[in-house]
């Protein structure tokens, strides 16, 4: 080697050192940029961590003045002034209703303008847009636009024959339409253990009585949604399955001892806790005594337990440090009866940081401009709460770091055009196939009730050649029931219908008369407002519990006249299984479908439903009724009798 070659060999080394030296300089120095960025992002402001931890109403917006309560305007695009304060306070999240969707275009321009807003805040944290989309009672996107399944009581009806198959479809195909919206969490699924025949506001909302099986149904359609993409909510923590009391409406207590509630109603949220980490837990405004009675003292002066939103033995305790749990947890609306009648809506939402809740839902209603200043003034109590140590700083920061994690870990915002969002949920939403799925778990569901133990023996009438009488809640029902029928028969079928709204049954006796077959049908209890809507429906309710009761009480007679007659019956169970022992004795047969919605639209278009075209075979006789019971039904009976057991205390 020549002086000349060894001397440019060396050049080339010590410039390959020299250059390595300068590229971990500026790794280094990146590294410390980028270690100074996520620290400063790491700390930001007490308002902006506090403005993470609200997760807005949008349901009604009023642009002219109204008075509190009484805006019902739904809020279908955003307005300036609502995008403004969720950029100003770095909000962290919406929840929407039925009234805020209409179809695939409209609300993918929404929920694009949320996260637009949400983009201009300081933070640029993209929004959790969350919405109660269980399937069957509870559904918020229009069912002739989405698939709505039957519910999760439909699906705990298929596990003995299909395990948890229909769990995980329902749960992947709801995700999958979801997403497309741009919704990115789900209020799915309840995992409350329904033990309560009697209880106003779960029932077909839980999956089953058995909390193995609540547990592993859970599980499933907690993995489906969440290897979608969306966010599931389990609900409601520790557990709503044995109230008589609506918690929209007041503050139900739930009198278990530990061991039962470790046994019930915690089980299917620790199983589940255990196996696929659900992104958020929602809590239930409800009293535990055995789990804590440390009392409060309420806005009137009055002395009362703590409820489970409320309660940090119950959500730091119990949930966070017992039960392992990481994600985030998330209060029921703060604006139902079990909170609001007793706190302020400042005080409610720091009690609740204080137990060790994430996120506030509904803390405050923005509904006109002049409540826009109520966001301004509960986030100012918030501080002051911070600055005085009613809140813990550490604590608050912990929690913004936990809701920050996990708006990480799941695709909040769209990767595509509006156009390309667009075409892309048209092609998904209540698809052939995904239609195809709803009747599959409608049809797998449907279960004969039997009057006795071992009754499974009576056949179905005959219905082709006959005259068939269907009494059925309202005319919607009996229409949807009338279509599918028809539309499944190969034989044109003699039908008539009588509804129960209908304010002069004078003519029903000799409807009865004419009838060689009568099919009847109820759905029990009367709607909630967790199926309504919400608090701004509580108006309703009145009426509709008067309705209610002359339709039971019209039910009765009339189906007494055709037990009298000896007209061949069948009962239809459309919601809650436990009223076939009320009107199910009357019948020959009894059949649970778990759900009951139908669309006046898609009637009219000839799409009877899912729940309705199932049915509709069974009666005919072309498919064998495949679902068992999840629950027990007890008979008339068996619920009238006295209890061989001791006092309930």
């Amino acid at each position: 080697m020549s002086d000349q070659q060894y001397g440019w060999q060396c050049a080339r080394h010590w410039g390959v050192i020299l250059w390595f030296i300068w590229s971990g300089m500026l790794a280094m120095n990146s590294q410390a940029q980028t270690t100074s960025a996520a620290a400063t992002e790491a700390q930001p402001s007490v308002r902006q961590m506090l403005g993470q931890k609200l997760m807005l109403d949008l349901r009604y917006y009023c642009p002219e003045p109204t008075a509190a309560g009484k805006c019902r305007t739904p809020l279908t695009s955003l307005p300036a002034e609502l995008a403004k304060l969720i950029s100003q306070y770095d909000i962290g999240g919406v929840i929407l209703f039925a009234e805020n969707l209409q179809d695939s275009q409209q609300i993918i321009g929404l929920n694009r303008q949320l996260q637009q807003a949400a983009a201009r805040s300081t933070l640029k944290q993209p929004l959790f847009i969350s919405i109660d989309q269980e399937g069957g009672r509870v559904a918020r996107l229009p069912r002739q636009l989405a698939t709505s399944f039957s519910g999760n009581m439909a699906i705990g009806a298929t596990y003995p024959e299909h395990g948890n198959h229909f769990a995980t479809v329902a749960g992947t195909i709801m995700a999958d339409e979801l997403l497309a919206l741009g919704i990115n969490v789900n209020f799915a699924p309840t995992v409350d253990v329904n033990v309560n025949p009697d209880n106003p506001v779960i029932n077909v909302r839980s999956f089953a009585e058995s909390p193995a099986v609540v547990a592993e149904l859970g599980a499933a359609m907690t993995a489906a949604m969440q290897q979608r993409g969306v966010i599931a909510a389990l609900k409601h923590f520790p557990g709503h399955g044995d109230t008589h009391v609506d918690s929209h409406l007041g503050l139900p207590r739930v009198e278990h001892s530990r061991e039962q509630i470790d046994q019930v109603d915690l089980l299917p949220f620790t199983e589940i806790i255990n196996k696929q980490q659900p992104g958020m837990i929602m809590t239930a405004h409800i009293q535990y005594p055995a789990l804590d009675s440390s009392t409060f003292t309420a806005k009137d002066g009055q002395q009362m337990l703590k409820p489970a939103t409320l309660s940090r033995a119950i959500l730091h305790d119990l949930l966070r440090q017992q039960l392992g749990y990481q994600g985030l947890i998330v209060t029921d609306a703060l604006d139902m009866a079990g909170i609001s009648h007793f706190f302020s809506p400042h005080d409610a939402v720091i009690q609740t940081f204080a137990a060790g809740a994430d996120i506030a839902l509904m803390p405050v209603k923005l509904q006109s401009p002049a409540e826009l200043a109520d966001l301004a003034a509960l986030l100012k109590a918030l501080e002051q709460a911070v600055a005085d140590g009613r809140l813990n700083k550490t604590e608050l920061l912990a929690s913004y770091q936990r809701i920050s994690r996990l708006k990480q870990q799941y695709p909040l915002l769209p990767k595509s055009t509006a156009a390309e969002q667009l075409a892309r949920a048209e092609r998904l939403l209540g698809s052939q196939a995904h239609r195809q799925a709803e009747l599959a778990l409608a049809q797998a569901a449907i279960t004969r009730i039997p009057r006795t133990a071992g009754d499974n023996q009576a056949a179905l009438p005959s219905l082709i050649g006959k005259k068939i009488l269907l009494i059925m809640p309202d005319s919607n029902k009996a229409a949807a029931l009338s279509l599918a029928l028809q539309q499944q028969s190969q034989q044109t079928l003699n039908i008539q219908s009588l509804s129960l709204l209908q304010d002069d049954l004078t003519g029903a006796a000799a409807l009865l008369a004419k009838s060689d077959v009568v099919i009847s049908g109820f759905i029990t209890p009367m709607p909630s407002l967790a199926e309504i809507g919400g608090m701004d429906d509580v108006s309703a309710l009145g009426p509709l519990a008067a309705r209610y009761q002359r339709q039971q009480q019209d039910l009765l007679a009339l189906l007494r006249q055709v037990a009298q007659l000896k007209i061949p019956h069948v009962y239809l169970s459309l919601r809650a299984p436990y009223d076939a022992a009320v009107y199910g004795q009357y019948a020959d047969i009894s059949l649970a479908s778990y759900a009951y919605n139908s669309e006046d639209e898609a009637i009219a278009a000839g799409f009877p439903g899912a729940t309705y075209t199932a049915l509709a075979r069974v009666l005919l006789g072309q498919v064998k009724p495949g679902g068992q019971l999840p629950v027990t039904v007890k008979s008339a009976a068996e619920r009238s009798a006295p209890a061989k057991h001791g006092p309930a205390h």
